[in-house]
C-alpha cells in the first residue's frame, strides 16, 4: 500500500504591492494593517497553528522583512515594561510571545510581485517535495474549524490537490475566479474548469475559489512551464487549469465559515469591524458605543 502523503507546511506569499490599501501601503506592507487589535497576517499564522501546522513560509519583497518581526519575542520591550510596572500591557504581549510559540517561521524573496502563481513558485525549495498548504493573508475566516483545516482532512482522504471554494451571490461571482464542478459529496466537488472573473451571467457556478489550497509538488511543473498573463503576472487558476486539462484530478473542497475579505479597503473596514463585534473585550464597549452613536 503506498504511504499516504501528509501536509506539514504552509506558504503565506505577501509580496504584493498593496496598491488598493494606498497611501497607508507607502510606508508599511498589507500585512501589518491592523484587523481588530493585531497585524493581518496574524490572522493567516494563527490559522496555520490551528490547524496543527508550524512550518511557515512567507514569500515577501526585500522590503518587508518588518512582517516577520511581529512574530519574534520582544525582550527588550518586555524588560522596559516590566521595570515601569505596565503589568497588564506587559501579559497582553507575553499572550502573543505563546501564542505563537513553536512556529518556524522562515521567508524567501520575490523581488518582482507577478502574480500568486509566481509567489508560490518562488517557496518550491521550502517546501521540497511535500504536500503544502497556501494561505493568502487578505482571506481570513471566522468559524468553529479553521478554513486550511478542513482542507487537510479532505486531502488525508483525496490524495489530491484541493481548492477551498465558497457559494457567493452570482451578481457578486464574476469579480472572482470561479468553477465548474461535478459534486462528489457534502460540500465535495471534483473541479471541470476554472474561470477567471465571468462576465455577469456567464458564471459556470455559483462557487468561488477563496484563497485556501492544498498542493502537491506537481504543481511547480506546471508553474515553471505556464505562461505570463497580459499583465505579465503568473496566476495559479492558470495552472490549476493546465492540470485540469491535463487529466488531472483537482478537488474543491466548501470551507464552512465565514469568508473575511480584505483585499480591498471597503472589505477590509467590514471584516474588522466583524471581528471587533465578536471580540471578547471590545465587542460589547463597540455594541454598546453603536446603539447611541446617531449617524447621518
Amino acid at each position: 500500500m503506498e504511504e499516504k502523503l501528509e501536509v506539514q507546511k504552509v506558504i503565506i506569499p505577501v509580496a504584493g504591492l498593496g496598491t488598493r490599501f494606498l497611501p497607508f501601503t507607502r510606508i508599511l506592507p498589507k500585512a501589518i494593517m491592523p484587523v481588530v487589535d493585531e497585524p493581518m497576517i496574524a490572522g493567516s499564522v494563527r490559522e496555520a497553528k490551528d490547524a496543527g501546522i508550524t512550518d511557515i513560509t512567507m514569500v515577501i519583497s526585500e522590503n518587508m522583512k518588518l512582517v516577520l518581526d511581529y512574530f519574534k519575542p520582544k525582550t527588550k520591550l518586555e524588560s522596559i515594561l516590566e521595570k515601569r510596572g505596565c503589568f497588564e500591557v506587559l501579559e497582553k504581549l507575553k499572550q502573543v510571545d505563546k501564542e505563537f510559540e513553536g512556529i518556524n517561521l522562515s521567508y524567501t524573496i520575490q523581488q518582482i510581485p507577478r502574480g500568486d502563481g509566481d509567489a508560490v513558485l518562488k517557496a518550491k525549495l521550502k517546501v521540497g517535495k511535500d504536500p503544502f498548504g497556501v494561505l493568502f493573508h487578505d482571506d481570513l475566516f471566522f468559524g468553529k474549524i479553521p478554513a486550511i483545516a478542513q482542507l487537510i482532512k479532505v486531502f488525508q482522504t483525496a490524495q489530491k490537490p484541493i481548492i477551498g471554494l465558497k457559494k457567493l451571490d452570482p451578481s457578486k461571482i464574476s469579480k472572482y475566479g470561479c468553477v465548474a464542478v461535478e459534486k462528489v459529496a457534502n460540500r465535495l466537488y471534483k473541479i471541470k474548469k476554472i474561470v477567471e472573473k465571468p462576465k455577469q451571467g456567464e458564471a459556470p457556478s455559483d462557487l468561488a475559489m477563496c484563497g485556501r489550497y492544498i498542493l502537491t509538488n506537481e504543481v511547480f511543473q506546471y508553474l515553471a512551464k505556464a505562461k505570463l498573463n497580459k499583465k505579465g503576472e503568473l496566476i495559479l487558476a492558470q495552472a490549476f487549469q493546465e492540470m485540469i486539462d491535463d487529466g488531472k484530478v483537482i478537488y474543491g473542497c466548501e470551507i464552512e465559515g465565514d469568508w473575511l475579505e480584505c483585499g480591498q479597503t471597503v472589505d477590509w473596514l467590514k471584516s474588522s469591524l466583524f471581528l471587533t463585534l465578536q471580540h471578547k473585550e471590545y465587542g460589547p464597549v463597540i455594541r454598546e458605543w453603536l446603539k447611541k452613536m446617531k449617524f447621518s
